[in-house]
């Protein structure tokens, strides 16, 4: 009979050095520590695949950042402005997830803008380029420019001037033309626009620019369809907007509800573009202090 290990003490001596009593301890199993190992090889993957899901969701449902690429919006934003839009406001379609994937077949919990609101949308007729425009007429509204004074369903819309809006000269800005340019005492270039406050119907206020005569201060009347959205850009005469027709690098027309991404929510950045990526001290010198954390 072929005896186990404590079955009966073997007769041969112990090898030297080692002691007698007791059994030998026994070796670390091999089979969990090599499991051990793949789970922790395994989990950067399944980090980084958590961590791709955690900013997916919360810019497509939550808050996205955007940039302002342009001086449509002034005097409100400027370029090289860094905003957060708020995406549960108006509901949320496919434009609101990354890359516009089409996931969704209609706008889950839509919600009319309401006038006055700074709202990012996806620009007619392409659909693929985000615009950020302020919404001026409802579905009903009758929008019209006379004199270059907005009038919505037939009432003219309070417009009052202002002390004129003054901006730096910077490699981000430039005055549109020479009329504007004034060298300020102490020899820095800048900006000067005419400046008005704008009152709507429901009371919100908000300032815009009036460049002087300009085409399109005078426009036909146009009804808002249901479904869609009048914009226009605080910059009135700097601004292709739905006073003209939807086309490619031109106007963007009357824009679907649909197509709205979100509503502007908190300036989380600004620069005036004179930041030098190899010098760091200028990664603040060119930082506009004063207009981090604006809401809307």
């Amino acid at each position: 009979m072929t005896a186990t290990m404590n079955d009966t003490p073997d007769a041969s001596p112990p090898p030297a050095g080692s002691s007698s009593s007791g059994p030998s301890p026994a070796s670390p199993p091999i089979a969990p520590a090599k499991a051990r190992k793949e789970k922790k090889e395994d989990s950067f993957p399944v980090f980084l695949v958590k961590l791709v899901l955690v900013v997916a969701i919360f810019r497509s449902f939550i808050f996205s950042p955007f940039n302002i690429p342009s001086e449509s919006m002034l005097p409100r934003l400027e370029n090289g402005d860094y905003l957060l839009a708020a995406k549960w406001p108006y509901g949320y379609s496919n434009y609101s997830l990354p890359f516009s994937v089409p996931l969704l077949p209609k706008r889950l919990f839509a919600s009319q803008p309401e006038r006055g609101d700074v709202a990012i949308f996806k620009a007619p007729p392409g659909n693929d380029i985000d615009y950020i425009k302020r919404v001026i007429g409802l579905p009903g509204d009758t929008v019209q420019m006379i004199g270059g004074v907005l009038h919505l369903n037939g009432q003219a819309v309070r417009k009052e001037k202002v002390e004129d809006f003054v901006i730096a000269v910077t490699p981000n800005t430039d005055c549109l033309s020479g009329e504007f340019a004034v060298t300020e005492a102490d020899g820095r270039q800048t900006c000067h626009y005419p400046q008005f406050r704008e009152t709507l119907p429901g009371g919100k206020s908000y300032n815009v620019l009036d460049l002087g005569q300009r085409a399109v201060d005078d426009t036909v009347p146009v009804v808002v369809p249901e479904g869609q959205l009048f914009m226009m850009g605080d910059n009135r005469d700097n601004s292709m907007d739905s006073r003209f027709p939807a086309m490619e690098g031109g106007g963007i027309g009357l824009v679907p509800q649909d197509n709205l991404v979100g509503r502007a929510a908190i300036m989380m950045w600004s620069t005036d573009g004179s930041a030098n990526w190899f010098l760091p001290w200028t990664w603040f010198t060119a930082a506009r202090w004063n207009r981090i954390g604006g809401t809307f």
